[in-house]
């Protein structure tokens, strides 16, 4: 199995860093070699990594606890969208909007309003009562809420831990968790900080495959 996992890893391009240039020293213990310029991942690391966090993020959600999944950067938003479904978690893969951890009270309270214009916009006779003008802003405040919330609708509660694409894109996310003590799992290319997360995931955050 390990072996299969490895030559998937390896297919798929998960042990190629970004240019030696841009490293972070932090990284080296993830670090195979050096090649044109290139810093290649120790695949084992990711192994790893992975194994590490698949046991205990199942024990996270045997718990009944939520899991938010986070990658807004454009090779990872529909990865994210797709597995967070998948396994009926909330995510975030357009914007992080601040405060949706620190201060989730007004989070729900700006869903509550997405909700409310969902009702207008499906209350034909309602939604005929508002002028041209008024229908074009509710519309696009709409499109702006759904696109930035639509994922998180479903967190009725904070979550107990995040899974994250690249920490270094998604500083925001990784702040707002450690200042709640909100374990993390990361993503991490050769240009982050490894300490910054409780549960690195050494591997290419930039290709999509």
């Amino acid at each position: 199995m390990a072996a299969t996992l490895v030559k998937e890893l390896v297919e798929a391009g998960v042990h190629f860093g970004h240019r030696a240039s841009r490293w972070n020293p932090k990284m080296r213990p993830y670090i195979y070699a050096r090649k044109n310029l290139i810093h290649i991942i120790d695949v084992r690391e990711t192994v790893r990594g992975l194994l590490r966090a698949k046991k205990y993020l199942q024990q996270i959600s045997s718990q009944g606890s939520l899991i938010l999944f986070v990658g807004t950067k454009r090779q990872a938003a529909d990865a994210i969208s797709r597995e967070a479904l998948r396994c009926g978690m909330p995510y975030v893969n357009d914007r992080w909007l601040g405060g949706t951890l620190t201060n989730f009270r007004t989070i729900r309270s700006r869903l509550t309003r997405l909700e409310e214009l969902e009702g207008i916009k499906g209350n034909e006779a309602k939604w005929d009562t508002y002028s041209k003008k008024m229908q074009s802003a509710l519309n696009r405040e709409y499109r702006k809420m759904f696109r930035n919330l639509d994922g998180i609708r479903t967190m009725g509660r904070l979550p107990q831990c995040l899974v994250i694409v690249d920490p270094k894109k998604e500083k925001n996310a990784i702040s707002e968790a450690q200042k709640l003590g909100i374990p993390t799992v990361a993503l991490i290319d050769t240009d982050c900080d490894p300490d910054v997360v409780d549960l690195p995931i050494p591997g290419n955050d930039d290709s999509m495959r």
